[in-house]
């Protein structure tokens, strides 16, 4: 199995492979769902060797919450792993709320739907426009001292909102769009990270679907934010990715998560699942060791993006 990671300066440390779990209950998010289906995801996660579980009150509104919060019941908590986040506030018609007793009102929130009393990562899932940042990551400071929270987390900050919540070194991590074909937190973002040791999780790591091997040339008007030569360009790169993949017996989605999991930058990649063989195929991936060249040869075909 792949080493586990330290989540910034806290305490917590997980699996490189997590589960993001928008599928798991976000009936607000997704068409046919289905809760039994959500609460195989969770367990096959947790049976595979997977520990943290990455969900948002925005998934379902709480009850992608609730359904982690009944599984993990059966299981041993302090090996379990619990991300989630909040921001959009239900008073206000979901808009954002960065507020600090918003913030705190939430973890308390989340804690009750858990049926936990603790969260592992907490995050504000998005910056409203007026609460300083600062402020915001004080109230959670707050919860971290009382033992409510392990962890502080920011999603979809800019860098120099990140740069205002960590005034006092409180952020531990950083949860933000990355994957191989978008590349753009790479210029400023990560490093500052590393030079402040905050981690980082990327979300839409397979890239809706792109980087798992399944569209052709033909599947152009899918991929609209991508131009017809950066389109063919990614559909020749998974031929090869493939091509790798058929020497370790794995499918081209694991070697995707293999590189992110050998990424330094990468703390923990959280593949969504809405199946649990889904689940148990991107776990593999934790069991597969790209040699330099592969990684530096997967790295330099995806420049630019």
């Amino acid at each position: 199995m792949s080493e586990k990671v330290r989540i910034g300066k806290s305490d917590v440390v997980a699996t490189k492979v997590g589960l993001g779990t928008n599928k798991v209950g976000g009936h607000n998010l997704f068409k046919n769902l289905d809760d039994q289906d959500g609460y195989a995801v969770v367990r096959a996660a947790l049976d595979s060797g997977i520990t943290l579980l990455d969900t948002a009150y925005m998934y379902g509104l709480g009850r992608s919450e609730e359904i982690i919060g009944e599984v993990i019941k059966n299981y041993d908590r302090s090996k379990v792993i619990i991300a989630t986040k909040a921001s959009q506030d239900p008073a206000r018609d979901h808009d954002n709320n960065n507020t600090p007793a918003f913030l705190k009102q939430s973890v308390e929130d989340a804690l009750k739907r858990l049926q936990t009393d603790y969260i592992d990562i907490f995050y504000i899932h998005f910056p409203d426009e007026g609460t300083p940042k600062d402020e915001a990551i004080a109230a959670l400071a707050d919860l971290k001292k009382e033992g409510k929270i392990k962890a502080i987390g920011v999603s979809n900050f800019t860098l120099d909102q990140i740069k205002e919540a960590n005034k006092n070194g409180d952020v531990d991590i950083v949860e933000d769009n990355y994957s191989l074909v978008h590349r753009a937190a790479e210029k400023e973002l990560l490093p500052y990270l590393r030079e402040n040791e905050i981690s980082f999780v990327p979300y839409f790591p397979l890239a809706s679907g792109l980087l798992t091997g399944k569209y052709s040339a033909l599947d152009a008007d899918k991929f609209k934010q991508f131009n017809s030569e950066q389109f063919r360009r990614i559909i020749n790169n998974m031929s090869r990715i493939k091509e790798i993949a058929a020497k370790y017996d794995a499918t081209a989605a694991q070697i995707v998560l293999a590189w992110y999991i050998a990424n330094p930058d990468m703390s923990v990649v959280i593949p969504g699942a809405r199946k649990l063989e889904q689940v148990a195929s991107n776990a593999q991936a934790m069991n597969l060791t790209l040699t330099k060249d592969e990684y530096a040869e997967i790295d330099t075909a995806f420049k630019g993006f």
